[in-house]
Formats: structure tokens, sequence, C-alpha cells
């Protein structure tokens, strides 16, 4: 694969992980947040890879949740949202109008807000109205600075009492992300580059079960903008009970590959399902893949197959000679929603 085609160090981006989430941390610290008793849980409040890290952060928790904690991927949060949720608005560029939609309706109901960005419109407002900012770092894709917005939706949910803080399992996170970068990256062994060269030319289905359903979905979003592939995402075991029987048609209809996230931790019959799911997919996916997470803690583990599928995702990109920054279609949908 050409690394030269990576134009602006994608590549790099995403082996900077273990950087992000431990710089993430003191970026939070500055920000001058302070817990706010919020009953009523986290709400997420973004779009895209500004609202990934929310997604993910609900999969590190897990039954560790004790409030409720949602994503908030529209112009308005859901109806019961209001002086007893904290609204985290999260937009990398600061302008996404969905996200500014909701940071205005947070204001109307009176839901005390938390602000993660860049600057832009947003920020401006937040700065107006006197709510914190945690400041990200300019010159990522949204989705590259996954570190940061994960980090900020833990913190959020640990301010807002829907969860324990969970600081030890990031810095644990960052450590073992540090060491699967070297494994995976450019110069390191073959497992990421040889699950790339597999997956290259097929329209992959990416699997999952409990927390890895969150990776999974993660890694559908980054072949979409990193490779620029058609990619499907299913979640156990809901999966089992209607797609699942699509795969016996799929071989006359393109070359379809399964991917099956898989975790130590899982429901012990959703690790029977995965295992049963991935012998129904052999029918009509070529190939059929099974990863296992890496780590001991909620948050290791998540990170593990983040970091996995989106150097895989850049890989395909390289080998497909498409340079993972471009992303046409999101830029002509935008530029043509702002001449309406």
């Amino acid at each position: 694969m050409d690394l030269t085609l990576d134009s602006t160090g994608q590549l790099g981006e995403a082996l900077g992980l273990s950087e992000h989430l431990g710089d993430a941390l003191w970026r939070v610290d500055s920000s001058g947040a302070k817990p706010v008793d919020a009953p009523g849980g986290l709400i997420v409040a973004g779009m895209g890879g500004s609202a990934a890290g929310g997604r993910l952060a609900i999969a590190a928790l897990g039954p560790r949740l004790k409030r409720p904690l949602t994503v908030a991927d529209s112009y308005s949060l859901p109806g019961w949202a209001g002086p007893s949720t904290l609204v985290l608005c999260s937009s990398y560029s600061g302008a996404t109008e969905e996200t500014l939609a909701a940071y205005d309706d947070a204001a109307e109901r009176g839901a005390p807000r938390l602000v993660a960005s860049t600057g832009g419109p947003l920020v401006e407002r937040a700065r107006r109205d006197g709510v914190p900012v945690i400041p990200i770092p300019g010159g990522f894709q949204p989705r590259a600075a996954i570190g940061y917005t994960l980090v900020a939706a833990l913190e959020a949910a640990a301010l807002a009492g829907a969860a324990p803080s969970v600081r030890d399992e990031i810095e644990a996170a960052a450590v073992l992300a540090e060491t699967l970068a070297v494994e995976w990256g450019p110069g390191g062994g073959e497992e990421a580059k040889d699950i790339a060269r597999a997956l290259h030319g097929t329209v992959p289905v990416i699997a999952g079960a409990d927390l890895a359903a969150a990776a999974a979905y993660r890694w559908k979003c980054e072949f979409n903008e990193n490779a620029e592939v058609p990619a499907f995402c299913s979640v156990l075991p809901e999966a089992d009970h209607n797609e699942v029987v699509g795969w016996a048609a799929a071989r006359e209809l393109a070359r379809f590959s399964y991917v099956s996230l898989e975790d130590a931790e899982a429901h012990p019959r959703n690790a029977l399902r995965a295992e049963l799911t991935a012998g129904f997919a052999e029918v009509g996916a070529d190939p059929v893949l099974r990863l296992q997470s890496r780590g001991e803690t909620r948050v290791e583990r998540l990170v593990s197959l983040v970091l996995l599928g989106d150097l895989v995702s850049i890989y395909v990109a390289l080998l497909r000679g498409a340079d993972p920054v471009a992303i046409p279609a999101l830029d002509s949908l935008k530029a043509a929603l702002a001449a309406r």
C-alpha cells in the first residue's frame, strides 16, 4: 500500500490516540467545569465524529451508569430534557447546524450545558452564556479527534452524576493504545494490514454485541469516511432476529465481508450468538473475520477495537488508492444545505 497517498497524515492522527486520551484529561480540567446534580443524566448533542465519543462512552460505562446517558443527533433534544439534565454539546468545528440548534434548545429549556469544540459559533455562544468549554485542539478531521470526544463524554457523565469517574481506565487505555499503535502501525506487525487486505474490495458488515456494538458502529463510519466505501453495522442479538436470514442471498448481490467484533466479557449468550452468526454469514460473506478486544478494563478493550478499526479503514483506503482525508460527498452536501 502506498503511504504517500495519505496527504494529510490521517494515519499518524489515528496512531496518536494514546497522546490524545492523556491530553484530553488535561483539557477537561482546564475547562473549569464543575459537578452538576443532574438526576436526568447526560445528553451528548452532536453529529458524526463529534457524537462518536458519546456513543462509545455509553459502551465504556455499561452497567456502571446510574443515570441516563444518550446521544441526541438531530436539531432538538429529547422531550424529557430540562433543568435536571446536563447537555454536552460536541461539535469539532463549532459550526454544526444541528448541534447549534440543540444548544439553543437546551438553553430554552434551562438545561445546564457543557461544550466541547475548537471554536466557532458554538464557543461564542458558550462564552456569552458563561458555559464551560472543553477546548479541543484544531487541525484534525472530526473523526480523528475521537480520543478527545470520548474523554469529554466520560468526564461529563461523571460531572452529571451519571457514572463514576473512570480516569484510571482512561490512563490505562492510553498506555495500551501506545503499545498497539506500535504493533499495528506501518512499521509493526501484519495483523491490521492483513485484515485490510482481506476486506479490500468487499462491502463490510461489522457486527458486535454489548461493548463491541459501539465499536462496530465506529468501524462502519470509519470505512465510510476513510476508505470511501459502503459499510454497514449490525448489533447482536437483534441481527439474529432478522438480518441473519439475508446472508443466503448475499453472493448474488455483491461481495460482502463479515467482521465480528467480540469482547471477552460479553453476555455468555451473546458470545455464543457471535460464534453461530459468523457461521451463518459464511454462506454469503467472504471473508468472515472474528476479532477479539484487547486489554483489561472496559475502556481499554473498547479503545483497542476503535484503534484497530481506524487503522484498518485507513489501510483499506490506501489499498484502494484513495486519500483517507477526502470526503467529497459530505462537503458537497454541506455546501448544498448552506445554499438553501
